[in-house]
């Protein structure tokens, strides 16, 4: 398999760095040789845009940049949409997930596979909130896990319940079990 590259657009907060490094972890316990994660921040503060990178690959990976020839391009909140184009870069064929409550269809990114679920309305059912806002970012790995199959869920579950113990943990695995249930494409 060649190298997989992600980038995640969020905002501060709803843990696109914590997406991006479960994502390497799940990949490597799933069997990849190479994994990378790392963050890219500008001003650094609750709410402003956030990206981060994960690379996942069957060989080791040698190179250290940043992504920008995604494979996948993986949105945690819908708004970022209004502000970047999600597909810059983007390679033929490639895929975007989106949290937002909004069909598919609604999406036009030439190539792209357009996948959406509601990360949102999925955190607050499981009262997945920091500081009262919801956090979406294991409802995304469950997402991710539907829309490329390059982790399992199961294995996504389980790095989420290393990460957070007790009903917290039980609680974002539930989550993410409900975004890969409802993620769909065009």
């Amino acid at each position: 398999m060649p190298m997989i590259e992600i980038r995640w657009h969020g905002r501060g907060g709803q843990g696109g760095v914590t997406s991006a490094e479960l994502l390497a972890k799940a990949a490597f316990i799933d069997g990849y040789k190479g994994v990378q994660a790392f963050p890219y921040f500008g001003a650094e503060r609750r709410g402003a845009p956030v990206k981060a990178f994960t690379r996942i690959s069957d060989e080791p990976i040698n190179v250290r940049s940043q992504i920008y020839t995604p494979d996948i391009v993986a949105i945690l909140d819908p708004g970022i949409v209004d502000l970047i184009d999600p597909s810059e870069g983007l390679k033929e064929n490639g895929i975007i997930i989106i949290n937002t409550p909004k069909a598919p269809t609604d999406f036009d990114y030439g190539s792209a596979r357009v996948f959406t679920y509601d990360g949102t309305g999925i955190a607050l059912k499981y009262n997945l909130l920091v500081a009262g806002l919801p956090v979406v970012n294991t409802t995304m790995l469950g997402a991710f896990a539907k829309a490329t199959g390059l982790v399992k869920l199961e294995t996504v579950q389980m790095v989420i319940k290393e990460r957070w113990s007790g009903k917290v943990g039980e609680r974002n695995a539930e989550g993410a079990k409900e975004a890969y249930e409802t993620c769909t494409d065009k």
